[in-house]
């Protein structure tokens, strides 16, 4: 006797195969960028290790470039929140040596190591309030409200040093530059870097506050109409891009000790380039720290090789042109695919 098949019913109310969550593949593609950066940031260090062996691996080398690594690593963990809010934010270079020189002034070293720190992180955030008061409540455009403020800063950063340099004569900053200072070998502008980072990745993967940045970055309307306060939120964002551009300047301080309005050349662009090929998404509504700290880590990387090498700084900023416009190009492909 034969079984009879399905009849038109059956078929009509069986249930369709489940659908692959589409977070899921957004995840599976960050997992790939970071491993594809540590295979890339291996392949960095094993040029390294065969052209310039014994400078390149040299323990005193390797803490260089953590430490290097820290002060733009931390501005980065900042521009990455802006960034997966759909922003911009053009002026953290200049907030930086605002924040370094303001710091470094006869006045302010007169209160010590907690008067350098609180003066930096202050005016860094002072000028992140500034950025999201125009940006959210002002409705500039951020390319705008940021660029007016890279200019504004710059140009006070200049008066208040009349071009000079302000070196920092208060022993406590300056010791945190000496081997003296390491724990366990590691210095410790690269455990304010380590901090700074795993507080930013539990900010944007594991709290409301990163939740809302994304869910402004994928859609301001939908969010807003969703209950989010687009305003408020774009305002926390900015105060938060200035509070690490001031720890940001606090480091430099200490790395370099002293003060100059030419710190933190060019910081917005290498911040910028670092999220984009971490993975953070130019557009909003992606971010990852995870992959900005690494997208750091290769820059600073390539930077400390070439200088090993003595090899001209226009060949460097040409490789680094090429790096971002390859992770751009894979950027739109994937999220065209997905």
């Amino acid at each position: 006797m034969t079984r009879p098949g399905p009849t038109t019913s059956d078929t009509a109310t069986a249930p369709p195969a489940p659908a692959k969550p589409l977070a899921s593949s957004g995840r599976s593609w960050l997992d790939v960028r970071n491993l594809s950066l540590l295979g890339v940031l291996a392949a960095l260090i094993a040029v390294g290790g065969i052209t310039k062996p014994d400078q390149f691996l040299d323990t005193g080398n390797l803490q260089l470039v953590l430490t290097q690594a820290s002060v733009i690593g931390v501005v980065t963990v900042g521009m990455t929140f802006v960034i997966t809010s759909g922003g911009i934010d053009l002026s953290v270079g200049a907030i930086v040596a605002l924040a370094s020189v303001w710091a470094t002034t006869v006045a302010t070293q007169e209160y010590g190591f907690a008067g350098v720190l609180f003066t930096a992180v202050l005016v860094g955030t002072a000028c992140g309030l500034v950025n999201g008061v125009l940006i959210a409540y002002g409705r500039l455009v951020p390319f705008i409200a940021t660029l007016a403020m890279l200019a504004a800063a710059r140009g006070l950063a200049l008066q208040i040093t009349e071009g000079r340099t302000q070196l920092v004569t208060v022993d406590a900053v300056l010791d945190l530059g000496l081997p003296d200072a390491y724990v366990l070998g590691i210095p410790p502008l690269v455990l304010v870097f380590a901090v700074v980072t795993v507080v930013g990745w539990l900010l944007l993967n594991r709290t409301t506050f990163g939740r809302r940045t994304v869910a402004v970055g994928g859609n301001a309307e939908a969010a807003r109409l969703a209950g989010i306060d687009v305003r408020r939120q774009r305002l926390h964002l900015y105060l938060l891009s200035g509070l690490c551009c001031g720890i940001a300047a606090f480091l430099l301080i200490v790395l370099s000790g002293s003060g100059q309005n030419t710190n933190g050349n060019l910081y917005e662009l290498d911040a910028i380039a670092a999220a984009i090929i971490g993975g953070t998404l130019l557009t909003g509504g992606r971010g990852t720290v995870v992959g900005s700290v690494l997208g750091v880590l290769v820059f600073t990387t390539i930077t400390n090789i070439f200088a090993l090498n003595n090899l001209q700084s226009d060949v460097q900023q040409i490789a680094k042109g090429a790096i971002i416009v390859v992770a751009v190009l894979v950027q739109r492909r994937t999220a065209h695919d997905d």
